[in-house]
């Protein structure tokens, strides 16, 4: 039996793909740091997906605070913010200049392996981002 590809949606999405076909990964979503969606997995939709990259913007400040509460530290740099609930792990990592990258796993997901291709993931973004664009072609 073979798994149907999951499709995306938004320009930045591309991203996702790779996330989307590990073992129990649910959605993903590439947001900005004022909450806006930049990309998601097709079967979040559009507003769970806004819904979604609103509280990553959320969370990702409650967990600089909190982490500049413990450590009186002025300026944190978050590596990753994990929830884990009876109903699998939200996993949310920075994705460059002002966005992060949120994935939805389930409980049993090896969060090693998608901590790893989240990573990977992000630095394709980046590369993509920073190229410079290509001219036109003259005829």
């Amino acid at each position: 039996m073979t798994t149907p590809l999951r499709r995306h949606t938004e320009d930045l999405s591309w991203v996702l793909t790779p996330l989307l076909d590990l073992p129990g990964v649910q959605n993903a979503v590439i947001a900005t740091g004022d909450g806006l969606v930049t990309g998601h997995s097709a079967d979040l939709g559009r507003d769970g997906a806004d819904r979604v990259a609103a509280m990553t913007a959320s969370l990702h400040a409650a967990a600089r605070a909190f982490t500049t509460a413990f450590t009186g530290a002025e300026k944190v740099a978050l590596n990753q913010t994990v929830v884990e609930s009876e109903h699998g792990y939200a996993v949310v990592t920075p994705a460059g200049e002002n966005s992060s990258l949120a994935v939805f796993a389930l409980p049993g997901a090896d969060l090693g392996t998608i901590a790893y291709q989240m990573q990977v993931q992000v630095a394709a973004l980046a590369r993509a981002l920073a190229s410079p664009a290509r001219e036109a072609s003259r005829t």
